[in-house]
């Protein structure tokens, strides 16, 4: 199960399994992002293809409105997802 809450303005902490089954939960809460943001990542276990796409859309959204969209401190297996699906690349990764 996914657990998102809010830790500062523009900071949310998620932490669980980021899956399939928690793609609408994961929109309707994270698409209060109206400006650039931090994800903390440090407490999430998982990310499946859907979990990414969700973080994709909201990182186009973002950058649509000349905003950023943040990860950080992703565990050693989260890390590993966005490096082999490149994601590495678009996303802000603060270790």
């Amino acid at each position: 199960m996914l657990k998102i809450h809010r830790v500062a303005d523009n900071e949310w902490k998620l932490s669980g399994r980021f899956d399939a089954s928690q793609t609408e939960k994961a929109s309707a809460e994270l698409s209060q992002l109206q400006e650039s943001a931090t994800l903390d990542l440090e407490e999430l276990d998982y990310i499946s293809s859907m979990g990414l796409s969700v973080l994709v859309n909201i990182y186009k959204r973002l950058n649509e409105k000349g905003h950023a969209l943040r990860l950080s401190n992703p565990n050693s297996h989260v890390r590993d997802v966005f490096r082999y699906t490149r994601l590495d690349q678009v996303f802000q990764i603060i270790e």
